[in-house]
């Protein structure tokens, strides 16, 4: 689940007034040549026909644009023989100016309309590689992901999320990278190929750390950005073993996860701290393991600091585990949709930074089902 940090609005409201704006220009002609022949002449409402041609460039197309404007002149030569002192001549060639400007303009709004279009498509790509959709469920594992970008047109960030099925068990990944732009996609979508190359093939989570490490240092290196000379980000791996009973987490400077068993939170806090990626060289590269118990029905949300730190409209930080451990046991496809609606309504429509989160439970299909 991918979209941006505003509220959704209900598709029947909206496509009504879709087309109520797009019938505006006719709603505008209608009204002008209505008033032009029900009021004196002195009040000459006529003169007011160019700007129907005008606001038809905004959003028709170039053929019903000049139409529209033929349209118009029709209306004032047919008012010419009912007032002949309009200065008609002036205002049919205004109209004529308008419709030819408004039909040009209309051709140019399309161009850079299918350009956008061209670019929103490359960005989904783009989306899908780097974030694609994470399987609903793993082994005994269910997973359910949340993606909101800040930016209204953006489509990827610098928060990323992963999933692998491997021989050692269910391997998640989370994080954020710190910066902007396409130099933390870029950064993000280094750390995310590099976990799922080596995933699959190390035993344990600190030999993938050590190559999402050098994977950055890599990529740091390597990319000449002017605003930022090296990039860092935080990281958190999890893995649950085949034979369930346990979580290994991995923390590398990420926020904490919070687990819930039996209606009681727990905020899993790294007993050591461990360095986040890039930072390695300058304050150690020992990284620490937690295991917990992890049984059936347990469930764990995984998150970037775009989540703890929203605010309202006074400045407080959203409460993050007070709000879970307000809403108890969920599904995971619940518990982030209903964080999503919960952020958006704190946040009052607007979010400052872009979020992720991955929520998952542990157990057989149907076991919470029948338990319920």
């Amino acid at each position: 689940m991918i979209s941006n940090g505003r509220p959704r609005r209900h598709r029947a409201p909206y496509g009504g007034r879709r087309e109520g704006v797009l019938l505006s220009p006719v709603i505008l002609t209608v009204l002008i040549t209505g008033l032009a022949f029900a009021t004196p002449r002195d009040i000459a409402f006529s003169r007011l026909l160019p700007a129907a041609p005008a606001l038809a460039a905004a959003m028709w197309p170039v053929v019903p644009t000049i139409l529209l404007g033929a349209f118009c002149l029709l209306v004032m030569i047919g008012l010419s023989f009912v007032y002949s002192d309009l200065g008609t001549p002036y205002t049919v060639a205004a109209i004529a100016a308008v419709t030819l400007a408004a039909a040009y303009t209309s051709h140019l709004r399309l161009q850079r309309e299918e350009a956008l279009f061209q670019i929103r498509l490359v960005a989904d790509a783009a989306q899908r590689v780097l974030l694609r959709p994470l399987p609903r469920r793993v082994q005994d594992v269910e997973i359910e992901s949340l993606y909101l970008a800040a930016q209204e047109q953006a489509r990827i960030g610098g928060d990323f999320y992963e999933v692998a099925d491997t021989p050692y068990g269910v391997r998640l990944l989370i994080g954020d990278v710190r910066g902007k732009g396409l130099s933390a996609v870029g950064a993000a979508a280094a750390v995310i190929n590099c976990f799922r190359e080596n995933a699959y093939d190390q035993p344990h989570l600190r030999g993938i750390i050590h190559r999402l490490e050098t994977s950055m240092g890599r990529y740091s290196v390597a990319t000449l950005d002017p605003d930022q000379s090296e990039h860092f980000a935080t990281a958190l791996i999890a893995e649950i073993p085949p034979a369930g009973g346990q979580l290994r987490i991995l923390n590398c400077g990420h926020p904490p996860p919070l687990l819930m068993r039996s209606g009681e939170l727990s905020v899993l806090e790294p007993t050591a701290a461990s360095p986040p990626l890039n930072l390695a060289t300058l304050i150690g590269d020992d990284y620490s393991v937690d295991t917990v118990s992890f049984a059936s029905g347990d469930q764990m949300l995984l998150y970037t600091d775009g989540v703890t730190e929203t605010r309202n409209r006074t400045g407080t930080f959203f409460p993050l585990p007070e709000w879970m451990r307000q809403l108890g046991p969920a599904a995971p496809r619940e518990l982030l949709d209903r964080l999503h609606r919960d952020l958006l309504h704190y946040s009052g429509g607007r979010l400052d930074d872009d979020i992720a989160a991955v929520a998952v439970r542990c157990g057989r299909p149907g076991a919470q089902d029948r338990s319920a």
